[in-house]
């Protein structure tokens, strides 16, 4: 599509525009690329890739921009990134030397805390949005306990299999006392650890009549707001940084692309949806302008990857930024932090 001249015009381009964010002209190319070429010859490239829609001439400035396919073209064609080599209990290189300087490492504890370190460790390495979907919550228990409150009043503990400790307080319909809710209890954990909820309703309808009424009802209650909890925030999502972008030029210029971006970020749906993409994704994944579709913005960009447990991918994390962000960088920070959560979650279990 392009020669090598081409080429390395577009890539000084992109880079200086990135660098600098002022439209780039005929003569900063020249001097940047390092090639011995004429003004007039470098605008008639200019005018080549302007008339291929790779970048754009702005009213106010005789330079040039990229355009969201300037930019496609040169992560897919150009962009050379160093995947960092992780070390226990750090990172190697320039970029898992400011993960250590800059940014906690992940603690292996509680899901929920890994999720939101990680969220506040992408928003401050890259300056730009930090986003991390926290794993789908599985509808199966590993253990249940019950602890009476008071009359009636019965606290529910309910741990995942992923470790998530979940406490709902319910009202029965009858007084138990502790050692009943310890029976109960009991039951639960040796006949139905490990089956999905739905199933453990279906068992216990046929289990029953063997079992004392009001021990029976308190398990088919218990087992029903276990349900719940377990399938409540299903996408739940994490945001944070949101106010970088008022540092960001492309948007602190603009209030109608800025109310924009921060509309969007209220949608947490819709961004759980564009970065569900990643799962399917093997690695990184880079949405540019509105080319995903979900996020119908040319001035955002969204910089996602899957993360594992235990080998399994359960969930997603990314970077939103201004489609003129350092994307060598912003691929190498999701990377590096989709593996540290990976390992943190993994070793949590």
């Amino acid at each position: 599509m392009l020669d090598d001249r081409s080429k390395l015009l577009l890539k000084t381009l992109v880079e200086r525009y990135i660098a600098d964010g002022q439209p780039v002209g005929s003569r900063t190319l020249s001097k940047a690329s390092g090639l011995e070429l004429s003004a007039a010859t470098i605008r008639n490239v200019m005018a080549d890739l302007e008339e291929l829609g790779l970048i754009a001439s702005p009213h106010t400035s005789a330079g040039r921009v990229p355009t969201a396919l300037g930019y496609r073209f040169f992560v897919d064609s150009m962009l050379t990134v160093q995947r960092e080599v992780l070390q226990a209990p750090g990172s190697s290189g320039p970029l898992g030397t400011e993960l250590q300087s800059r940014a906690p490492m992940l603690t292996q504890d509680a899901p929920q805390k890994v999720i939101a370190q990680a969220a506040q460790m992408l928003s401050s390495l890259s300056q730009f949005v930090g986003v991390v979907v926290a794993p789908r919550r599985s509808s199966v228990f590993r253990h249940i306990e019950f602890l009476r409150l008071s009359t009636r009043r019965v606290l529910v503990i309910i741990v995942s299999p992923e470790g998530d400790v979940q406490n709902r307080v319910v009202l029965t319909e009858d007084d138990h006392s502790q050692d009943q809710l310890i029976q109960a209890a009991n039951y639960l954990n040796a006949h139905f650890i490990g089956l999905d909820m739905d199933h453990v309703r279906e068992r216990l309808r046929g289990e029953i009549e063997q079992l004392r009424g009001e021990i029976a009802r308190l398990m088919q209650t218990a087992v029903n707001v276990s349900g719940e909890v377990l399938q409540q925030d299903q996408d739940d999502v994490v945001i944070v940084g949101e106010r970088n972008l008022l540092q960001v030029s492309d948007f602190s210029n603009n209030m109608d692309h800025l109310r924009q971006a921060f509309g969007l970020f209220e949608q947490k749906a819709q961004i759980a949806r564009l970065l569900d993409f990643s799962v399917r994704a093997d690695g990184v994944h880079i949405f540019i302008g509105g080319e995903s579709g979900v996020v119908p913005m040319q001035e955002l960009s969204v910089v996602s990857a899957p993360y594992e447990v235990d080998g399994h991918v359960v969930g997603t994390l990314g970077v939103i930024g201004p489609t003129r962000m350092p994307y060598d960088r912003m691929i190498q920070i999701v990377d590096v932090t989709s593996r540290l959560v990976s390992h943190a979650l993994s070793q949590s279990r």
